[in-house]
């Protein structure tokens, strides 16, 4: 969606819902704006959207496109939003629309204060996308586009083009298969992280995300978004090597945790002549394939230290990257996460950004500043050093639950980047490496993205639970104001990254320090309860209801850890017995009861998407193995142990349970024997208990079981006095 404006137009007692968007920016990219959907192509889109989202009230809603418009459904959403007073979120929508349709006296007009909003992160397609069908990724669109989102990454089925062009290149079918990973984790492979591990790809996997791809870059296209592709970014497999053994390639270091098993990818030279041969070979297939809006991606260095610091070094590294993608396409801009200049602040010192950067024709590339919100790298690199860049909020890590925010900062952290010297932002993105957590804070960016300044948050706050729950409740609106101030408030250098005791590997030595008061969850908790009676019915509703209820158990989780911890270390084994046994056989089957009652915080949804992909046993099995690995050891060892974890019905039993149920009995049989706790004994133990839940076989629920009103309820009452009791204990 490029600067234009767009109306929906209505007729007789029709509404006339309407929003323009202008906008711009200094140091906006002079490459022309990418070709936009015809305009009765994208009016069509988004009548099509309407009748997905609202049904037969869709035919009251008469939508029309201007020429130079193209975020009509972007309007259609601030109607329904700001006049019918309705949502809609990855965790569910209230459209209880009035009824007859509010009518307006004039259009609604916007201006948005840059050229793009952006959503997604490199990780996402991993995290959140890798088992998605069809019906899954319509409904994303959808909301991309009813969010006003216009650029976009489309990943799917790359690896099907990149298996042609590595076969047209001489490579035979085992050299490649020692390549691709496994499908959870792609997002690693494609930025050269790691290779072959749960892999390798079977032939139908291409064929389905070929299929996928093709719907995916038509429908965001014609809804018009511009998407952007991938593009190689100068890794290479080792069967390059025995076709042209000449070649000029370097074998990069390991990545995290890995060793050479499964990383340690070759880099090809800039200077070699078959760098240019296979990126361009490949984006010409791809563009040949998908057709192309001109914007493509490409992550060389990510997490990954270049082999040299040298600044001329690094400025042909990115000048081969951008001649490989203007080799195929003249037109070529290349959109780059700046993940790596925050994460090895002592290699890319000012010299050797500016080189990376100035590889690349001013105004030729985007850079991602993809964690804006905690650490932006502007303000250090003089607005990245004349590119254009686009203010991210990554917010979320390893699609943990959790809730978590930085209002504060992206309130306003978008506004000073804009009026930072010599300003060269050109729009806000969403970035998180996972989705389908914390809606609150993604509607708040998705909606600062239009705004010319900052939102008064506790006034927003409030008509946004209105809008939620399809009515005025006090008690709701006041949980959430207590949200906003204590969860959704961290300040300074926040990481959401789950590190509670409850989904980490246990140990003597664990993490308990929460950014806000937990009381203020606690106080939440009740207020949600005592809305649930109006409230009751409303499926956001009993999402939030789950959700901030499982953020109570995951402290009172620390809280029994802490007191396991107490009574350990000063013998005290009958109080070591009494506070192991609440959580191992109380708190913890409780708070999988409750997860397991709502089907957005079901294991069995994940895995069984995950076997819905294949079209054999074999496969079943194997990517079912990729979804379990995935969200607890992260690799065959626990390389990357509990970085993507979840609460999901069924993992906490199953997996978090039985982890501290060892640890206990271990604390329990040292004070016993009088023998010390070795972390070291415990973790080879525990390690079998972990691997042991990936090859189990065991078949988790899909469907929700339970009452989740109740559940909740009875935690309540159990768990809450002694809250109280503890609130009261600790000192002003």
């Amino acid at each position: 969606m490029a600067p234009g404006s767009q109306r929906s137009h209505g007729a007789g007692r029709r509404p006339r819902p309407a929003l323009g968007c202008a906008g711009g920016a200094r140091g906006a990219p002079s490459s022309p704006v990418p070709p936009r959907s015809g305009d009765a192509r994208q009016e069509e889109a988004v009548r099509a959207l309407a009748r997905r989202l609202l049904g037969p009230r869709a035919a009251a809603v008469s939508l029309s496109v201007d020429p130079a418009g193209v975020a009509a459904a972007a309007g259609l959403y601030r109607y329904l939003r700001d006049f019918c007073g309705c949502h809609l979120s990855w965790s569910g929508a209230q459209l209880r629309l009035p009824d007859p349709l509010p009518r307006l006296r004039a259009e609604i007009r916007a201006a948005a204060p840059g050229r793009y909003r952006y959503y997604q992160n490199v990780c996402t397609q991993s995290y959140s996308f890798a088992w998605w069908d069809w019906a899954r990724w319509e409904r994303e669109i959808d909301w991309m586009a009813l969010s006003g989102i216009n650029l976009a990454p489309a990943f799917a089925g790359q690896e099907a083009v990149w298996q042609r062009v590595y076969r047209n290149l001489g490579l035979n079918q085992s050299e490649i298969d020692k390549y691709f990973t496994g499908p959870a984790f792609l997002a690693w492979n494609r930025m050269g992280n790691l290779r072959r591990w749960a892999g390798p790809l079977p032939p139908a996997w291409h064929l389905k995300q070929l299929y996928l791809q093709y719907r995916i870059v038509e429908r965001m296209r014609s809804l018009g978004m511009t998407t952007v592709l991938p593009a190689f970014a100068g890794h290479v497999p080792q069967g390059i090597l025995r076709v042209f053994p000449r070649v000029n390639a370097t074998r990069l270091g390991h990545w995290s945790h890995f060793d050479c098993t499964y990383s340690c990818t070759y880099l090809l030279d800039p200077e070699d002549p078959m760098f240019q041969v296979i990126g361009t070979l490949f984006l010409k297939e791809l563009i040949k394939e998908f057709g192309t809006d001109h914007i493509y991606s490409a992550d060389t260095f990510n997490e990954m230290t270049p082999l040299s610091s040298d600044p001329a070094y690094l400025s042909r590294v990115s000048n081969a990257v951008f001649r490989s993608m203007t080799g195929a396409d003249p037109k070529a801009l290349w959109l780059m996460q700046g993940w790596l200049f925050q994460h090895q602040p002592d290699f890319w010192q000012p010299a050797q950004v500016r080189a990376l950067l100035h590889g690349v024709p001013l105004g030729r590339m985007i850079v991602l500043d993809l964690f804006a919100e905690s650490k932006p790298v502007y303000q250090w690199t003089e607005s990245f050093y004349g590119q254009p860049f686009i203010w991210c909020m990554l917010h979320n890590f390893g699609g943990n639950h959790g809730l978590f925010g930085t209002v504060e900062a992206i309130n306003h952290g978008p506004f000073a980047a804009r009026r930072f010297p010599n300003s060269t932002m050109v729009g806000t993105g969403l970035v998180p490496e996972g989705i389908e957590q914390n809606d609150m804070v993604y509607e708040l960016m998705n909606e600062l993205g239009w705004r010319q300044e900052p939102l008064d948050l506790p006034s927003w706050v409030t008509r946004y639970a209105e809008r939620r729950y399809g009515a005025t409740n006090a008690a709701a609106a006041s949980a959430w104001r207590l949200l906003l101030r204590s969860v959704y408030n961290c300040t300074g250098v926040c990481v959401n990254h789950n590190r509670s005791p409850l989904v980490r590997r246990p140990s003597l030595r664990m993490d308990t320090e929460l950014w806000y008061n937990a009381s203020d969850v606690y106080e939440a908790w009740r207020l949600l309860l005592s809305a649930g009676a109006q409230l009751g019915s409303s499926s956001t509703f009993l999402y939030d209801l789950v959700d901030v209820t499982r953020q109570a158990a995951q402290q009172l989780v620390s809280d029994y850890y802490l007191s396991i911890r107490q009574a350990f270390q000063s013998h005290a084994l009958p109080e070591l017995l009494t506070a192991g046994g609440v959580l191992v056989y109380d708190l913890l089957p409780e708070l999988d009861s409750l997860l397991s009652s709502h089907r957005l915080f079901l294991l069995g949804r994940w895995l069984e998407s995950a076997r819905a992909m294949a079209t054999s046993n074999r496969e079943a099995e194997q990517y079912e193995l990729n979804a379990r690995n995935q969200v607890t050891l992260w690799g065959p060892s626990g390389n990357i142990l509990d970085y993507a974890n979840k609460q999901l019905g069924g993992l906490v039993l199953d997996y978090y349970g039985v982890r501290w149920s060892l640890f206990v009995s271990v604390l329990v049989e040292s004070l016993n024997s009088g023998r010390p706790f070795h972390q070291d004994q415990f973790n080879q133990a525990v390690f079998q208990v972990e691997r042991g839940f990936i090859y189990n076989k065991k078949r988790y629920p899909a469907v929700p079981a339970g009452d989740t009103m109740e559940i909740s309820r009875k935690l309540f009452l159990k768990y809450y006095p002694s809250t109280l009791r503890r609130s009261l204990a600790v000192p002003a």
